[in-house]
């Protein structure tokens, strides 16, 4: 009896340890589950290969319509090239992206490559950005140049020794404050570097909501405001949002205002 009930011992022992590390492993395994599910994860938002999930909208012309194939993708690139102009007549255009955002991080590299469009304004000489907390493509009138939105500024040098900071903010259609004083400014310096040449530059932006927002140019913070609020000038006749109506989301677009540029690597991270 005392060696069949020392068996029976042995057995229900390796049985309950074998119970007991399945129960941790399905446990872990749930952990990890909610981990992954909770945790902020970059994700890529283009393709490389085609603009599944972007959508055109220029000035003038009806939404969805890539005039003269100004955003195409080629080696891996997203570019906006003007090859097929043969002048530019303030065709200005975004090209959108499907899902809207609110508390999120993105991140990209981007260059300017080749020359400024025939018919291109003196300002918009390499120059270009993300526009965010956009209003949606659709919401846009026919003639719009610039949706209502934060624009993070991508700036070029010149190659001149002028200065010409990159990452700063212009704000079509919104005021933000600016160290604690509301900015009606439409385009806001900041304290980003003049790059010359056609390097890649890397650029990263933080959202929080209505809260605040970081612009970021190769790791350095160059750029910090907070509360956008509808207001300015360049909000469209009729727009169905009061003006001081806080803007605490919207879609994410790019530019194209007549200078050559490509962008890689681009993602976003949404923050839980």
């Amino acid at each position: 009896m005392k060696n069949l009930f020392t068996i029976h011992l042995r057995h229900f022992s390796t049985l309950g340890f074998l119970l007991f590390f399945l129960l941790l492993s399905c446990q872990q395994k749930e952990n990890n589950a909610t981990k992954n599910t909770d945790s902020n994860q970059w994700v890529s938002i283009f393709n490389g290969k085609d603009l599944t999930g972007w959508t055109p909208k220029f000035a003038g012309y009806p939404v969805g319509e890539n005039l003269n194939q100004t955003f195409s993708v080629e080696d891996g690139l997203l570019k906006v090239n003007y090859t097929e102009y043969d002048t530019f007549k303030n065709e200005f255009g975004h090209l959108f992206y499907k899902q809207v955002y609110s508390k999120f991080k993105m991140r990209l590299e981007y260059r300017f490559i080749g020359e400024q469009v025939k018919g291109g304004a003196g300002w918009a000489k390499r120059n270009n950005g993300i526009m965010f907390h956009a209003q949606s493509p659709e919401s846009m009138l026919l003639g719009q140049g610039f949706p209502v939105s934060l624009e993070f500024q991508f700036l070029g040098g010149d190659g001149s020794g002028t200065k010409r900071t990159t990452g700063c903010l212009c704000t079509p259609g919104l005021h933000v404050i600016v160290a604690d004083t509301l900015n009606k400014d439409h385009c806001i310096p900041n304290s980003g570097p003049t790059i010359d040449g056609d390097g890649w530059v890397k650029a990263e932006l933080y959202a929080d909501a209505d809260q605040i927002m970081h612009h970021i140019i190769n790791g350095d913070t160059v750029m910090t405001y907070r509360n956008p609020v509808i207001g300015g000038g360049f909000v469209p006749e009729n727009y169905p949002v009061a003006e001081g109506t806080p803007v605490k989301e919207g879609y994410i677009a790019l530019q194209a205002e007549s200078a050559p540029i490509h962008f890689r690597n681009i993602e976003v991270m949404e923050l839980k």
